[in-house]
């Protein structure tokens, strides 16, 4: 532990960097207590960086962060929304939770984004792939990692004092505070498990295949589709022709005039149809027992539908009287 303290005095810049990096990237590995130490030991001078070419630091690593994912976002649209929503600890529910507080807040929101779990790192590719000019992102991008890391940096000076009895009772700890330190990520990465496979039981309902709901449309059922997707993503994608948007809205107050055992499929394009199979349940429990969340969401009828929408263009645009020899031509 003493070796790990005196790291941080000489490597300091570079440790704090890295930290603050892989956090912001997505990563569990929380990034304030390094920056508390690291604004202590800065006010103890010694060996340690100034407090300005560490908070320059950790703005770097933040503003890399962020423009990294912000032209993920640019490029790949919602995909990487998706992606980021699948390797994140916190629940599937991420997304469509920030979606519309950036609709709302617009780039404004990436000054105090880093202070939000979970929000911290859709906010960039959000505004990339809503299109956010350049100047206008790196701009909040710059003003609230300056924010985030001057408020954990500060902390760290102001209370400097006893971050460093906290630091002497750790060294003379030796290799039992460095098993400490790690059983206390261990558990905070558990903590997190446990919450979102919490979250998936609690979400778990019979879903309707694009197969079944294509067998349902051939035998004229007509089955009401529910678009559960946050406004945010509506723009990203159109919804389904004739679907309801639900949106942030209660779901019975939209559907509250249809009967109880009319075919209903929710449909989202969140991860695992997580904010499907919620409304749906939500719906169940009000006596629409039909109702069922589309496995696959949108990117599932997309996939079907648009496949047999394109057949039929180019069915249409070919005369029946076109013999073989002729279609080779």
């Amino acid at each position: 532990m003493a070796n790990l303290i005196t790291l941080l005095q000489q490597y300091g810049v570079l440790i704090v960097f890295a930290v603050v990096l892989v956090e912001q990237m997505g990563l569990p590995i929380p990034a304030y207590p390094v920056l508390i130490v690291a604004g202590a030991l800065a006010i103890d001078n010694g060996n340690s960086a100034p407090f300005p070419v560490v908070l320059g630091v950790a703005m770097l690593a933040c503003l890399l962060s962020d423009f990294f994912w912000f032209r993920a976002g640019r490029r790949f649209g919602k995909r990487i929304l998706k992606l980021l929503c699948k390797i994140s600890l916190s629940p599937d529910y991420c997304v469509s939770q920030t979606e519309d507080n950036f609709r709302k807040w617009g780039p404004k929101s990436m000054v105090v984004a880093k202070f939000i779990p979970g929000f911290n790192t859709i906010a960039p590719p959000m505004a990339g792939a809503l299109g956010t000019g350049v100047p206008t992102f790196l701009g909040f991008s710059l003003l609230g990692g300056l924010l985030w890391s001057a408020t954990g940096l500060l902390i760290g000076a102001y209370f400097h004092a006893d971050v460093d009895k906290v630091l002497d009772v750790l060294s003379t700890m030796g290799s039992t505070a460095l098993t400490v330190l790690a059983i206390l990520l261990g558990l905070f990465v558990l903590a997190k498990f446990i919450e979102r496979r919490r979250f998936q039981k609690a979400m778990q309902t019979e879903r309707i295949s694009i197969d079944e709901l294509k067998e349902l449309l051939d035998s004229g059922h007509d089955p009401v589709m529910v678009d559960a997707r946050s406004a945010t993503a509506q723009l990203l994608d159109p919804p389904v022709p004739g679907a309801l948007l639900v949106g942030a809205s209660d779901p019975l107050a939209v559907i509250k005039s249809l009967p109880k055992d009319r075919h209903i499929i929710v449909y989202c394009s969140c991860p695992n149809d997580v904010t499907a199979a919620k409304v749906a349940k939500q719906l169940h429990s009000h006596g629409y027992k039909r109702a069922k969340p589309l496995h696959g969401g949108l990117d599932a009828w997309n996939t079907a539908f648009r496949s047999e929408s394109e057949s039929a263009v180019i069915a249409e645009q070919t005369p029946d009287s076109l013999t073989p020899a002729d279609s080779r031509h």
